[in-house]
């Protein structure tokens, strides 16, 4: 996944996340459209407890009687957690009202003309709950301890970004951290190689999945009976069923079988290649001792926003003529360095900062790649730029209670390579983030756990 370096020299307070629903809240920080009586969407507050995004919007949708399609939202959040957010649907209101899914509350705010587009929001206000804090030995540490570590790292960061900032990593939910599968099937259908597509998503292996799913995979894997494989298909793998479905019906239509994927998952398969091009290259970067806020002549910065995002559009080269002038500003927070996010019509920054962006797509395996999806062309992707530190704030650190009913993983107790502990402190963590900066990623350089902890 790239994820493979930190900036900050430090031993965390270890630990699992979402060892109950509970312990992962996530609400968007956003702006409700404009609201008119006269208009055609209906406006809603939406919060889902341990409801996957699409498969919740999908939910929604045959309740309104719609196209998932026709209901707009600006983000798709964790599955194990709970989380709030704004939705446009195009329905009436009485109908959105009349709605009722399990684990969760629909609050009608009203009509609007207006749709909301993916990253509208302006970011996200994470409560997160770590348990079982331990040292890299795994013995358990106390809740004094563990709020003394993240001081600490919190004073690193500070020392090493700059305030209140960390690198800008691309999380492993991303990826997937039991099985990084998405990057996989993207590289595969950039490559138009849907079979191989179809094969990796339904069959790769993973690890934690429970006996069901590895035996619904090896199935697949050794025999691709898509008929033999259904008929111990789990339940929750509905999106695998679908696949396989699509392929018992007619065999050989891969891209058919492929496109079976709701469309914003198909292009997250494409997105999550581009993110471990990104995250090599900034690992690259990070080795080299090259600074994250500091930039060097070749380094492409870009306009920094109110709302923690950049202004893509305003790039501008660093060069020996503007080179302290773009270091005054992004010292003042104006300016942010960038890395790519390869595609089509990528930039690339030059001289060392280009060498670490070329390794990151050379390990990647992506070198000569066009991007170009002949048979989906929307998910043809021209690439963009993305920072390479992201700030947050509003940060709070709290012991946090004892909770019971924990995930089967915690009742099982640490195996050889996990490092939490029973023991161990839990501790209570708030902040937000811009949008499209990941909070998993900012409990890493916290805790310093294995990727499977997240």
């Amino acid at each position: 996944m790239g994820l493979s370096t930190w900036t900050v020299p430090a031993e965390g307070i270890g630990g699992l996340l979402k060892s109950r629903v509970e312990d992962f809240r996530v609400e968007e920080s956003s702006k409700v459209p404009a609201l008119d009586a006269k208009g055609r969407f209906t406006v809603a507050r939406v919060t889902m407890t341990n409801w996957e995004t699409n498969r919740y919007l999908r939910r929604l949708a045959r309740g309104c009687g719609i196209n998932k399609n026709r209901i707009f939202s600006s983000g798709l959040k964790d599955k194990r957690a709970i989380t709030t957010q704004i939705l446009v649907i195009d329905a009436p209101r009485r109908k959105v009202e009349s709605v009722e899914i399990p684990d969760s509350t629909i609050e009608v705010l009203g009509r609007t003309h207006q749709k909301v587009a993916m990253g509208d929001h302006d970011g996200n206000r994470f409560t997160i709950t770590v348990r079982g804090c331990c040292d890299i030995s795994g013995k358990p540490i106390d809740a004094k301890e563990a709020m003394r570590r993240v001081h600490e790292i919190r004073s690193g960061l500070a020392n090493s970004i700059g305030s209140d900032a960390f690198p800008n990593w691309i999380g492993p939910q991303r990826f997937g951290s039991t099985r990084p599968v998405t990057p996989e099937v993207g590289k595969a259908v950039i490559e138009g190689d849907f079979e191989r597509a179809v094969d990796l998503y339904v069959g790769m292996k993973g690890t934690r999945e429970g006996a069901e799913s590895e035996a619904f995979r090896a199935s697949w894997r050794n025999d691709r009976n898509p008929q033999k494989s259904l008929e111990i298909a789990p339940k929750r793998l509905g999106y695998e069923s679908a696949m396989l479905e699509h392929l018992a019906k007619k065999p050989d239509d891969y891209v058919g079988a492929f496109k079976t994927l709701p469309n914003s998952l198909q292009l997250l398969m494409v997105h999550s290649i581009q993110s471990l091009a990104f995250n090599h290259a900034l690992s690259q970067r990070i080795k080299s001792g090259l600074s994250l806020i500091e930039p060097v002549v070749g380094d492409l910065v870009a306009p920094l926003l109110s709302n923690g995002r950049i202004d893509v559009g305003k790039m501008a080269p660093v060069s020996p003529s503007n080179l302290e002038r773009c270091r005054r500003n992004c010292k003042l927070g104006r300016l942010v360095i960038t890395g790519t996010l390869p595609g089509r019509e990528s930039s690339f920054a030059e001289r060392e900062p280009g060498k670490h962006e070329e390794a990151g797509v050379k390990e990647a395996g992506l070198e000569g790649v066009d991007w170009v999806v002949k048979q989906i062309p929307r998910l043809t992707t021209s690439g963009t730029r993305r920072a390479l530190s992201v700030p947050f704030r509003d940060i709070s650190v709290e012991q946090a209670p004892d909770a019971n009913s924990l995930f089967q993983r915690w009742e099982e107790g640490p195996i050889e390579g996990d490092r939490w502990h029973p023991d161990g402190a839990s501790l209570r963590l708030r902040f937000t983030l811009p949008a499209g900066a990941y909070a998993t990623v900012m409990m890493r350089e916290i805790m310093r756990s294995p990727l499977d902890h997240y």
